[in-house]
């Protein structure tokens, strides 16, 4: 690697974002993948997807080998300057009004559904009982 490392932007690296010339960042570090496009296992579309950005998640995400990481360092061409990676912003879902499940019909129908048949029961065996009680003399 010899003496001095040298350090990129994230923008001098995102212009190397073509088959002919394609640089990845990971893990703090720039690689020139060029030569690698075409041997690489899932293909040269993955690689070429991860320029502009730092791949270091889509590296770790796809779970590589020993023998890839040590294939790394014919590759390594120097060190990003962390400062010009944007910061990862956590995913806030939007806002949404409060589900309210007892003012929906589907919540009155169910309701329904289970009311009515108690009912009809109900008012079967008061009719049976009342039709049945003996009169008294």
């Amino acid at each position: 690697m010899g003496g001095e490392r040298k350090v990129y932007t994230l923008a001098e690296v995102s212009q190397h974002n073509h088959a002919k010339d394609c640089w990845l960042v990971i893990e703090g570090k720039v690689y020139n993948v060029t030569k690698f496009l075409e041997d690489h296992p899932g293909g040269d579309d993955v690689l070429l997807s991860s320029t502009g950005k730092d791949a270091s998640d889509d590296f770790e995400d796809v779970g590589h080998s020993s023998s890839a990481r040590a294939m790394m360092d014919e590759f390594y061409v120097g060190d990003i300057d962390t400062s010009t990676i944007p910061s990862k912003t956590k995913y806030t879902p939007p806002k949404q009004p409060h589900y309210d499940q007892d003012k929906t019909s589907e919540f009155v129908v169910k309701l329904l559904q289970f009311l009515v048949p108690l009912l009809i029961l109900g008012l079967a065996f008061g009719v049976r009982f009342y039709t049945k009680a003996p009169a008294s003399s």
